[in-house]
């Protein structure tokens, strides 16, 4: 019963946790398919591989195939070939300053969030995280 209600509870913050970085989104204007798409070029990078961006965002492919088309348009990004076959998204001057404006605010408070933590927490709580996505993922796999 207690696992139950602990899993209960984990899946009430995992939903909470989302509909904060949503209220983010709102608060900044722009849609979740592009705070997702900017965090993750924020992180790795202009000049991130697109089979990276898809892989990281868990978005699916239709939803990510528009939003980028919608950056495009609006000219946030350009979508550049690797080797013929790989593309890479960049930012374009535009959309780097949307990116300063509104993922890295977001990354900012995250940090300061994690900077209140000791070291052995910010462990704990990597670990921990780290050894049930994988156990999921394992367990899906077995679907």
């Amino acid at each position: 019963m207690e696992q139950i209600q602990s899993l209960q509870h984990y899946i009430l913050l995992l939903s909470e946790l989302e509909a904060t970085y949503h209220k983010a989104n709102i608060k900044f204007g722009i849609s979740d398919s592009y705070s997702i798409i900017l965090y993750i070029i924020y992180v790795y990078g202009d000049n991130c591989p697109l089979h990276k961006i898809r892989y990281l965002s868990g978005l699916s492919k239709q939803t990510l195939n528009s939003a980028i088309k919608n950056m495009q348009q609006e000219g946030l990004a350009d979508l550049h070939f690797i080797d013929g076959k790989s593309k890479t998204l960049r930012l374009t001057p535009k959309g780097t300053d949307l990116m300063k404006k509104t993922v890295a605010n977001i990354a900012l408070a995250e940090n300061d969030i994690l900077s209140s933590w000791t070291a052995e927490e910010i462990r704990t709580y990597l670990q921990l995280t780290e050894r049930f996505l994988t156990t999921l993922k394992e367990k899906v796999e077995r679907m």
